[in-house]
């Protein structure tokens, strides 16, 4: 079988599994996540096997240390998963919800219904555990999803999809095994041929790197929705608590920086520079970060960092731009709310960016200006996540404005359609 006649056999499946998900009662869909869930924590050993295999390949192809953490699975992650699924199975189903309903002067009533997309391509790199994520809320709204994860991930995904298939199909008799595909090479060509075929995939959603968003924009014809990277940012202004910026700032840039809510550039008040930068950036460069600096913020701490190991260099216009997924920080000290502003428009990626203040007036024009899928006061980025944000898993992060933005879960994986009742009227 060629590449070609491959990828259409997989689509054509799952639009057949699509129409079958449709069929499936809410109370259905639910005993198979439960399902699901208690078959990844059954079946821990095996998967962290498989991702062992992945482990080991990537150390050897040289991959960063925190794209590593983002490969590994270990108790606490597979748990996390199984968590994930619970929780999707104990939202409100998304499917047959009536948005609007009218009824029009000749009698006609009319309504708009959620209903699934239907089928759902996911491509993604290192992160196992978006397999279980995108696969159970693309089950819990009715969508068919094939799953395209990286080379690097593909023992993990493998392992995950097979355990939560049979777990599905085991508990419920007529589960469409199609429903939820790996695909099984890691040819990159399969991805091109997968996306032309619009008469069976309705949407893809890459995840990842801004090379492979960009890479699967351009070559779909199929819709995308994406976001290009997260270049995310924190102002601290002249009114913060500091101790509070402290600990929000040391939380998005050193929990997990390899994630794309991770701040990539720090920007501070000129008012409370020289008191806020010497300590905080002691605090990161104690963490090993690296920190890119503007000619301000320079002078401030190569004259203030007492690590010897810290490494502080000018800041160029590229890193700016730059979403590092690691150990690396731009900061700049800014002339008040609107140079912070002015500068997250212009450098930023409208994902995910902060202001720790104490003054509302100013929070409040931040949060209104600063036009990002998700804007916070005094809280950290890193709760841009569907998890965080009480959706259960997350399918993906969109910066798109057109469709949805921000955390997708459930909701966001459902269109409409309109309904008219009438009782013989014709138009005239």
């Amino acid at each position: 079988m060629t590449l070609t006649e491959q990828m259409m056999e997989l689509a054509r499946q799952a639009k057949a599994a699509s129409r079958e998900l449709a069929k499936l009662a809410t109370a259905e869909k639910n005993a198979c996540l439960l399902a699901m869930a208690a078959a990844l924590e059954q079946n821990r050993e095996p998967i962290k096997n498989a991702n062992a295999q992945d482990m080991d390949a990537g150390t050897q192809s040289g991959l960063s240390s925190a794209m590593l953490d983002r490969l590994k699975l270990d108790d606490k992650r597979i748990a996390g998963m199984a968590r994930g699924i619970r929780e999707v199975a104990a939202l409100p189903d998304p499917v047959g919800k009536i948005l609007d309903e009218r009824v029009r002067p000749n009698g006609l009533k009319l309504q708009k219904i959620t209903t699934p997309i239907g089928v759902v391509v996911i491509i993604y790199e290192s992160r196992p555990n978006v397999t279980a994520d995108a696969a159970s809320l693309c089950f819990k709204s009715g969508n068919a999803t094939i799953l395209r994860g990286g080379k690097e991930a593909i023992h993990s995904n493998q392992a995950i999809a097979q355990v939560m298939i049979a777990a599905a199909k085991q508990k419920l008799s007529k589960f469409p095994p199609s429903a939820i595909q790996v695909v099984p090479t890691s040819n990159r060509e399969a991805i091109k041929e997968l996306l032309s075929l619009t008469q069976y995939v309705d949407l893809c959603m890459p995840r990842g790197g801004e090379s492979l968003i960009r890479a699967v924009a351009e070559c779909s014809k199929v819709p995308v929705i994406k976001h290009y990277k997260g270049v995310c940012h924190v102002f601290v202004d002249r009114d913060a608590d500091l101790k509070m910026a402290g600990e929000i700032v040391m939380n998005a840039k050193v929990q997990r920086p390899a994630v794309c809510n991770a701040m990539e550039t720090l920007l501070v008040d000129k008012a409370i520079a020289r008191t806020f930068l010497p300590v905080i950036g002691q605090r990161l460069t104690e963490k090993n970060v690296q920190l890119r600096v503007d000619a301000a913020a320079g002078a401030i701490l190569k004259s203030e960092i007492r690590n010897p190991k810290s490494e502080i260099k000018p800041a160029t216009e590229q890193d700016w731009f730059t979403e590092y997924n690691d150990y690396i920080l731009n900061v700049r000290v800014v002339e008040g709310v609107d140079q912070a502003i002015d500068h997250i428009t212009h450098y930023g990626s409208a994902h995910s960016d902060c202001i720790v203040t104490r003054n509302e007036s100013r929070a409040k024009q931040f949060l209104a200006e600063v036009d990002s899928a998700t804007v916070y006061w005094n809280a950290s980025t890193r709760f841009t996540d569907g998890g965080e944000f009480g959706m259960g898993a997350e399918i993906g992060i969109s910066t798109d404005k057109i469709g949805a933005r921000g955390p997708m879960g459930l909701e966001e994986l459902t269109s409409y359609k309109w309904i008219g009742i009438g009782n013989g009227q014709i138009r005239t």
